[in-house]
């Protein structure tokens, strides 16, 4: 697993402060961040948005973009992290939508989990396919990305 200290000493130093928009998670990456003593330097505001009404009303994703590709796509995902840049004075925001478990489909099987991160630039996405590992461990890998994710952004500041 990304330190989470790490990170919170990384945006410190780039005088960064950093959001999430978290859907599968339900908070994980947040945790993950406010666990650090003294996070609030360089951590702001998470969003839990596990429903695509709170993923509308709380980060503006758009409902024509939810009906056209499904909350568990890379569009929701950049939407989610825009949307987590735009209602919070922040610098960098990083999202998660997917499919922990149990269920899927065919075409959004369990284990398929989107990112989002965004900053300066526009959203970068990405689609990661974990595998039906269980509900615990995707939930414990898309967390772990996603704290990658940001570690990797801030290293590139």
């Amino acid at each position: 697993m990304t330190c989470a200290s790490e990170i919170i000493d990384l945006a410190k130093e780039n005088q960064v402060m950093l959001a999430t928009a978290e859907s599968c998670t339900g908070g994980l990456v947040a945790a993950a961040l406010t666990d650090v003593p003294g996070a609030s330097v360089a951590f702001e505001r998470g969003f839990v948005t596990y429903t695509n009404q709170a993923k509308i009303e709380m980060l503006g994703v758009r409902p024509d973009t939810l009906d056209a590709h499904g909350a568990v796509s890379e569009q929701v995902a950049a939407e989610m992290a825009y949307g987590a840049l735009m209602h919070a004075p922040v610098q960098l925001a990083v999202s998660i939508t997917g499919i922990a478990g149990p269920g899927g489909s065919e075409f959004k099987p369990e284990g398929r989990v989107c990112f989002g991160i965004t900053g300066e630039h526009a959203p970068r996405t990405e689609t990661v396919e974990f595998g039906a590992l269980g509900r615990d461990k995707v939930r414990i890998a898309a967390r772990d990305h996603a704290l990658a994710l940001l570690r990797g952004a801030l290293s590139a500041m």
